[in-house]
């Protein structure tokens, strides 16, 4: 089992979830319905709370993955995921002048699409290479298909770097974060959008939080987080909650994780009502947005 917390650096770490033992036949995606099932079992520290994979994959392993992932459903949600990126460069520009934005892992790009529409230059890595790809095509915007913090970058020249439901799939978050604070410019900001592994829902749920899937290695609590940030030399700017937007057609389709039966009887019902296209914008509280600055 992993002997040291990926938060503090801590411990011990002792058993809290088990859970279904799962790999998609896809590989990691970044959605799925397979609610309750991750690569090992779910561990937490028993100094600081935070919650990661008993026994932690390779980065090598993750990277061969993500290369190949791709998630059609996904893409079709671009008018939400618009609106959810505006709102998040909202908090975004409320630290930070609108100047050069890095993306990593922006997946297929609507954050970069949003951050370009307000005057930012754009710049994204992502290692699928569907997604690398579609953005590149699709959206015409500038992306290094490559590992995430491989990637060649111009060190302190980003104003803003995004990391959206990212480092909940990394190994080792700390060292991440040491390396994203190289390109940040002075007086630069981070912003992560993630789970909340300590919100009250993800508490009550346990294992059937739908964020506990395949492609989660991490389980932060705001209290994780900050302590994390600290030991990689941010001080913490402020912590929100950071609710989705997405068609009510496709949060219903989500509740086939949990039954497809009753999924599908709901979709057809918002269809014929006439909602199934309405955006949806539910706050379950269970998803913070965390911006930081590097420690002068």
């Amino acid at each position: 089992m992993t002997e040291v917390c990926a938060a503090c650096g801590g411990g011990p770490l002792s058993m809290k979830l088990r859970v279904g033992r799962e790999l998609d036949r896809q590989g990691l995606i970044p959605t799925t319905d397979s609610f309750g099932h991750a690569l090992d079992d779910i561990v937490e520290c028993g100094t600081c709370g935070h919650r990661q994979l008993a026994h932690m994959p390779s980065e090598i392993k993750l990277l061969a993955l993500y290369v190949g992932a791709r998630a059609d459903h996904y893409v079709e949600e671009q008018e939400g995921q618009l609106a959810t990126a505006h709102l998040t460069l909202d908090h975004i520009e409320r630290h930070a002048k609108v100047g050069r934005i890095l993306d990593l892992g922006c997946w297929v790009g609507f954050l970069l699409v949003a951050a370009r529409e307000r005057g930012w230059a754009t710049l994204g890595v992502e290692p699928s290479e569907f997604a690398a790809a579609y953005a590149r095509e699709t959206h015409k915007l500038d992306i290094v298909q490559d590992d995430l913090l491989s990637a060649p970058l111009e060190a302190g020249s980003f104003d803003a770097i995004m990391l959206g439901d990212v480092i909940e799939h990394l190994a080792d978050p700390l060292a991440a974060l040491q390396h994203i604070a190289t390109l940040l410019a002075p007086r630069g900001v981070l912003y992560m959008a993630l789970p909340d592994s300590g919100s009250r829902l993800a508490r009550l749920m346990g294992k059937r939080w739908w964020s506990v899937i395949p492609t989660h290695v991490q389980y932060f609590s705001r209290a994780s987080m900050r302590i994390l940030l600290g030991r990689a030399g941010y001080d913490t700017v402020d912590i929100h909650t950071a609710p989705k937007t997405f068609s009510v057609d496709y949060y219903l389709w989500r509740i086939g994780g949990y039954s497809p039966p009753l999924s599908e009887k709901l979709r057809a019902g918002a269809r014929w009502i006439g909602i199934a296209d309405r955006l949806w914008t539910p706050d379950f509280r269970d998803r913070m947005g965390v911006i930081a600055t590097v420690r002068v």
